[in-house]
């Protein structure tokens, strides 16, 4: 893991790799209907909770899953959710993946949070390739919906429901890499602006 992309902000949000000592924290976090009913992956006990946290640190590993718990500075480093992105070296997608914790909703910690990820996913992993972030979310999530939104999250497609990971079906937002500044340059001599191509 490189020192320099361990830690990522968003106002008074700081965003870190997991550590064993959260684990009460995470506890407390997956005591709640809501994390019950939308997630897939449940941590009911202490000892589900060791696994889940060797899944993030094996992640951090091998490049292929990069999981942050995002505390709030602003209340003595309270952890109050957890942002994922999950990612095959060299591929042109990965998948963005976040919770909250019941008290931190509707305080605009996922949006602000999600927003860091997106941004140091784009910068990491540009070279890389990828070039496209994907988040899906369960029929029925309105707040994941509107999260994925705010954060630049065009709605790409209707997802069938898929037993047992969506088994009432979802919906996949996109978000797609920035242009760089030679890409730019090509995109508008080619009219891509909605005007006539012209030479610049």
């Amino acid at each position: 893991m490189n020192d320099d992309a361990a830690t990522l902000t968003a106002g008074p949000l700081l965003l870190r790799p997991w550590r064993r000592g959260d684990i009460p924290a995470l506890l407390a976090a997956y005591d709640d209907p809501s994390m019950r009913r939308w997630l897939r992956t449940q941590v009911p006990d202490a000892g589900a909770a060791e696994r889940w946290m060797t899944v993030q640190e094996e992640g951090w590993a091998n490049g292929s899953r990069y999981s942050f718990a995002v505390t709030d500075t602003a209340r003595d480093g309270e952890i109050v959710g957890n942002l994922a992105l999950n990612r095959l070296p060299g591929a042109p997608s990965a998948q963005a993946g976040y919770w909250t914790t019941a008290s931190a909703r509707g305080r605009g910690v996922a949006t602000g949070a999600l927003g860091a990820l997106t941004d140091w996913a784009f910068a990491r992993f540009a070279e890389d390739g990828l070039r496209r972030l994907d988040l899906l979310h369960g029929t029925g999530n309105e707040a994941s919906c509107r999260v994925a939104e705010k954060s630049g999250f065009a709605l790409a497609e209707s997802v069938p429901a898929r037993s047992p990971r969506m088994p009432l079906g979802g919906h996949r937002h996109s978000r797609t890499a920035p242009l760089s500044a030679a890409e730019g340059r090509r995109a508008g001599c080619a009219g891509t602006s909605g005007g006539p191509a012209r030479r610049r």
